[in-house]
């Protein structure tokens, strides 16, 4: 078995895509209903609402917005990123902190509310 990637439902694919875009800074493939991002380790899909219903025949608001999960990407510097992040005026939940666990994240959210992560790891820490 191979995690492959992690779908995103939304009402507007296009902002949602584009934001991914520039935080992954990276480029997406796909249209206004379906959208994929590769990156190493697993992709992002971003699937219109509409047609997900419509192709997989159930109500997907039952199901979304539960917080309980997190979007997490290993970057090189938590804090470089929070700089470059600041100028785009995305909404942070946390600043750059550093764990017990050897690791130093930020947390901050998509315009449909999904908390992401960035982190990287600490030196010192295994």
């Amino acid at each position: 078995m191979i995690f492959s990637d992690i779908g995103l439902i939304t009402e507007d694919v296009t902002t949602l895509t584009t934001f991914y875009e520039v935080i992954l800074q990276t480029k997406a493939e796909g249209d206004h209903i379906h959208a994929t991002i590769e990156t190493k380790g697993t992709g992002l899909a971003i699937y219109l609402k509409q047609a997900a219903e419509s192709d997989m025949k159930f109500d997907f608001s039952k199901y979304w917005g539960s917080g309980n999960f997190t979007l997490g990407f290993n970057v090189d510097d938590v804090d470089m990123e929070y700089e470059r992040l600041k100028a785009l005026h995305v909404e942070f939940v946390t600043v750059p902190t550093t764990y017990g666990w050897g690791a130093r994240s930020l947390h901050f959210r998509d315009p449909d509310g999904n908390i992401i992560c960035f982190r990287s790891k600490v030196k010192g820490y295994s």
